[in-house]
């Protein structure tokens, strides 16, 4: 009988481990976006002084730059119970009212991915983040009737990669609203140099600064690298130096300013196949055969930062840094 289950369930959960071990369990130890840092610290240490539930957090921005950590350190902070749900499992408005009827007082309620919440269950969150009430529909037709029923006050903490999809009521709604930023080089250098330390890794600086070079500006890459060039090192018997980081990223195919493969796939496919566009997003997603989401939330933001796609009202576009950096003899044209 194959074991290979077993091994995926180890594999999960190793990585479900490595990923708790190094997050930040309060806003101290959380390293980058200052700004927003600040903001939270303020507004917790408000509700505290005033013996109140905070107000509602909306945080947004791409994958990977903090959003559950943040919710996590802000049950920490509070000394309350995190529940932890997600746009696409709230299906119906019972889904949510079975959620928020749970609730006991003062606790914080996640949704990840809040934007791809059922109309009907948005709808439903309304009246709960403004009166902590739900009204729960009984029967059907002319007979039926509308319950409301009293729900604890707690703190909804949303996440979203995609603000602009929320509807404006209830974006309204969340009384502290903030965007979460890549992180700088200097910034991720320390996000590693921190993990590092609490696996036990005594790597050169120069070498963790490598990893933080290739990280694409976010954290969760960056100790997902760390993590693997641990594994080339310790498998080679390599030095824990640039030369061994070098080498074992070549060999994930992360290159020297953190493209991947599929980066370099999306970009090699808008040269090669369409001239350098402009081409349309549902055009090139079917080209490299990845979904329209995947590339407009995943790989764009990072090539449109690094100046190697522009979007244009027509489509996607190569800049002449992207046929630079692969290679390609950019072409003369005059709507760059």
């Amino acid at each position: 009988m194959s074991d290979e289950p077993a091994r995926e369930e180890v594999e999960s959960v190793g990585e479900i481990q490595f990923e708790g071990a190094l997050r930040p369990k309060n806003l101290g130890e959380f390293v980058g976006q200052e700004k927003a840092r600040k903001q939270l610290v303020l507004l917790l240490e408000a509700a505290a002084q005033q013996a109140r539930t905070p107000d509602h957090i909306l945080l947004s921005g791409p994958p990977g730059l903090g959003k559950t950590t943040l919710a996590m350190i802000v049950a920490e902070e509070t000394g309350q119970a995190l529940r932890i749900t997600s746009g696409p499992a709230i299906n119906h408005a019972g889904d949510l009212a079975a959620v928020l009827s749970s609730l006991m007082p003062g606790e914080i309620l996640f949704i990840d991915e809040i934007h791809r919440m059922a109309r009907p269950a948005e709808e439903m969150l309304y009246l709960a983040m403004e009166d902590f009430r739900i009204d729960i529909m009984v029967g059907k037709g002319a007979g039926a009737t509308t319950l409301p029923l009293d729900i604890a006050p707690f703190t909804l903490v949303g996440a979203t990669t995609r603000s602009g999809l929320l509807p404006g009521p209830l974006r309204d709604r969340f009384g502290f609203t903030a965007h979460l930023e890549f992180y700088s080089h200097e910034e991720l250098t320390e996000v590693v140099t921190r993990s590092a330390a609490v696996l036990g890794i005594a790597w050169p600086r120069e070498a963790l600064s490598e990893i933080a070079l290739r990280s694409r500006g976010t954290p969760r890459i960056a100790n997902r690298l760390l993590r693997r060039v641990r594994d080339f090192v310790l498998v080679r018997e390599r030095a824990p130096d640039v030369s061994s980081v070098q080498d074992a990223l070549e060999l994930y195919d992360v290159d020297e300013l953190g493209l991947d493969r599929l980066d370099r796939v999306v970009l090699e496919a808008l040269i090669v196949r369409f001239g350098g566009g402009p081409v349309g997003l549902g055009t090139l997603s079917v080209s490299v055969g990845e979904e329209p989401e995947t590339i407009e939330s995943v790989v764009e933001p990072f090539l449109v930062r690094q100046g190697f796609i522009q979007r244009t009202p027509r489509g996607r576009m190569a800049t002449p840094g992207a046929y630079a950096h692969l290679g390609h003899k950019a072409p003369v044209r005059n709507d760059l």
